[in-house]
């Protein structure tokens, strides 16, 4: 079967040998500080940026998911307004053998203090620009989503 890819290079349809049809959900933020950075992660163990974010849980609403990996990985405390920023279509994700689907929200915090939580080894405020032709799709996404929030 011939791999489908999206308008970014994803594999969205693939004979993954799957049966079921659960579908991962990851919620990410998009941060910008008022000189139009983006606040970016590097997650423990790994050697790529992204923005914050990760996986619902079971039982967990979309903002219990955004406070809790926003917690872990940026360490913000305090309330937030968020909005949809972006909804993709679910992609099959080969590493780990499921289909994802990520949602990107602008979030706007109460508090700009940022420090590296515990799933995190770096944090910082980056020109998104950076990424615009880094050789990783994940860093690419930072500079297309904050691009989106800039012209929101």
């Amino acid at each position: 079967m011939t791999d489908i890819k999206n308008i970014n290079g994803a594999i969205v349809d693939r004979n993954s040998g799957r049966k079921d049809s659960l579908i991962r959900i990851s919620v990410k933020a998009v941060i910008l500080d008022g000189k139009g950075h983006t606040l970016v992660v590097k997650e423990r163990g790994r050697d790529w940026w992204d923005i914050p974010g990760g996986g619902i849980d079971h039982g967990e609403t979309i903002k219990d998911a955004l406070v809790r990996e926003l917690y872990e990985e940026v360490f913000l405390e305090g309330d937030f307004e968020y909005e949809v920023l972006l909804a993709e279509n679910p992609h099959y994700l080969e590493s780990h053998n499921m289909y994802q689907m990520r949602i990107t929200f602008l979030v706007t915090p109460n508090s700009m203090i940022f420090k590296k939580g515990h799933d995190a080894d770096e944090v910082r405020f980056v020109d998104a620009a950076l990424y615009e032709k880094s050789d990783l799709w994940t860093e690419r996404q930072i500079f297309m989503l904050s691009d989106l929030a800039k012209n929101k």
